[in-house]
């Protein structure tokens, strides 16, 4: 009883954080230079890791395994691995870019989570025996883990994309008044150093990302053969986990090539982005195969 309540008070403190950070976060991006904002944000979002570290550990507990059975409990740990990247970048202080990426996607997953859309998720159930394993941890929380590095180095791509579009688009519509010469060839310096820096830190999340899936994917091959008999059965699952792999795989190989990098190579990472999506929630949507523990299922309120 103790415990469950601990869940319920950590659950509407991390919610109510995540509005305010929210709110906080819409208006820096309407109004610029209001550090005293961003400080705040960034305050915000510590309190709502520790919250949900609190609301992990309680869960933990109260249901006596692991909080990775299903899609309510992931979602949580998907948010709580955005801020651990986003606390490494913000103890660091040497990437402001990667902050930008990592809060907003721990806000906003973890405000979707707590909010009402999931409440029957949250009753804490008694695990499938396939489920009661040591397995579980180490599977489930590499994969999350790899797909929040993932997903935020994809989207680093993504925002090199967008910058270097709009680059050309600068250097299209250019002035040929000799006053402005200097002004445009500072401002194309700074989007090519910013480009720099986006392609360099989206190939380290990446290749992080890529090392955690890798680990999950052959951790959940042995748990499948313990539980299951067969190490791969092309479950819609491991179908998607294999698919997502090899395309990270193939944005890996294009960075060994110095004529596929930059945009090339972010282009292989924006699809990747979407893949992940559709292997993680979108699987989840259909409730079909042997991963399907946990699947969506939205309350009629």
């Amino acid at each position: 009883m103790i415990f469950s309540t601990l869940e319920h008070i950590f659950t509407h403190i991390s919610f109510s954080i995540v509005s305010i950070v929210i709110t906080i976060f819409l208006i820096t991006l309407l109004v610029d230079k209001i550090r005293g904002l961003y400080d705040s944000s960034e305050r915000g979002l510590i309190a709502t890791f520790f919250c949900i570290t609190g609301l992990l550990i309680t869960r933990w507990i109260y249901s006596r395994h692991f909080p990775l059975s299903d899609l309510y409990e992931s979602l949580i740990f998907l948010s709580w691995s955005f801020s651990i990247i986003h606390l490494v970048a913000y103890l660091k202080k040497k990437n402001n870019n990667l902050s930008v990426i990592t809060a907003p996607s721990a806000i906003f997953i973890q405000g979707f989570a707590t909010s009402g859309l999931l409440t029957e998720m949250r009753q804490c159930t008694i695990l499938v025996p396939a489920l009661q394993s040591q397995w579980l941890m180490m599977h489930v929380s590499m994969m999350l883990l790899g797909y929040a590095a993932l997903l935020c180095g994809s989207l680093l791509s993504v925002a090199l994309l967008v910058i270097t579009f709009r680059k050309a688009i600068t250097i299209c519509g250019k002035s040929t008044f000799f006053q402005n010469t200097y002004l445009f060839s500072f401002s194309n310096y700074y989007k090519s150093q910013l480009i720099q820096q986006l392609d360099h830190w989206s190939y380290r999340v990446i290749s992080l990302g890529f090392i955690f899936l890798t680990i999950g994917i052959v951790s959940g091959a042995v748990w499948a053969n313990e539980a299951w008999g067969s190490y791969w059965s092309w479950d819609p699952k491991e179908t998607w986990a294999f698919i997502t792999w090899t395309i990270f795989a193939i944005y890996l190989h294009t960075r060994t090539n110095p004529n596929l990098k930059g945009t090339n190579s972010a282009i292989v990472a924006s699809i990747g982005f979407l893949i992940i999506w559709i292997c993680y929630f979108g699987v989840n949507l259909l409730g079909i195969g042997l991963h399907s523990y946990g699947s969506f299922i939205l309350t009629s309120t």
